[in-house]
C-alpha cells in the first residue's frame, strides 16, 4: 500500500498556500492587523508541517517540493502587493522586491539547466538560504506589523539592506552549488 499523501504535514502546507491570496486581499485592502495576523498564522502553519513531517514520520516527496513552493509562494506575495499597494504607512522598497524575485527566478532557471545538461541534483537548502528565507520573513512581517502601528522608523532601511545582502549572496551560492555539485547515483 502506498505512503498516504495528504498527511496532517501537506495539509498545513496547503492550508498556507491558501492562506497566500487572503493575506494579499487583506493589504490591498487596507486591513494590516489582520494581514499581520494571517501572516503569523502561515508562519505557525510552516512551523508545524516541519516538525509534524519530521517527528511524526510524515515526510513525503510531495510535502517536500511543496513546503518550498509554499514559502516562496507567500514570501513572493507579500513582497509584491507590500511594495505596490498604495498608500500604506510602509512599503517593502522596489529594489528589494525586484532582487528577491530575481534571486528566486535565477535560482529556478540555474537548478533546470545544471538538471537538463549535467544529470539530476538534489539541492537541499543551505545555511545561506535558511539565513535568507528567514530574513526575508523577518522583513515582510516588520513591515506588516509597521503598518499596523502606522509607523515607518528610518532604521528598517537597515533591515532592508541586511535582507538584500542575504539575498544576492545565497543567490550567489546557489547558482555555485548547481554548478559544482556531483551528479546523483541511482540506487
Amino acid at each position: 500500500m502506498a505512503a498516504p499523501i495528504f498527511t496532517v504535514a501537506n495539509q498545513l502546507t496547503l492550508l498556507r498556500m491558501a492562506l497566500t491570496p487572503v493575506l494579499v486581499v487583506l493589504v490591498v485592502s487596507k486591513q494590516p492587523v489582520w494581514a499581520f495576523v494571517v501572516f503569523v498564522v502561515a508562519g505557525i502553519t510552516d512551523l508545524l508541517d516541519g516538525y509534524i513531517a519530521r517527528h511524526g514520520h510524515q515526510r513525503t516527496k510531495l510535502g517536500a517540493m511543496l513546503d518550498p513552493v509554499a514559502d516562496k509562494l507567500m514570501l513572493g506575495a507579500s513582497f509584491v502587493c507590500l511594495t505596490w499597494t498604495a498608500d500604506l504607512y510602509l512599503h517593502i522598497p522596489l529594489w528589494l522586491t525586484v532582487i528577491t524575485l530575481s534571486r528566486d527566478a535565477i535560482i529556478v532557471a540555474s537548478v533546470a539547466v545544471v538538471n537538463l545538461t549535467m544529470g539530476h541534483r538534489i539541492f537541499a537548502p543551505s545555511l545561506l538560504g535558511k539565513m535568507c528565507t528567514a530574513s526575508q520573513v523577518i522583513t515582510a512581517g516588520l513591515v506588516l506589523f509597521l503598518n499596523c502601528l502606522s509607523e515607518a522608523p528610518r532604521a528598517v532601511h537597515y533591515v532592508f539592506v541586511a535582507t538584500a545582502a542575504l539575498t544576492v549572496a545565497s543567490a550567489l551560492h546557489y547558482v555555485y552549488s548547481a554548478s559544482t555539485r556531483a551528479p546523483e547515483v541511482a540506487s
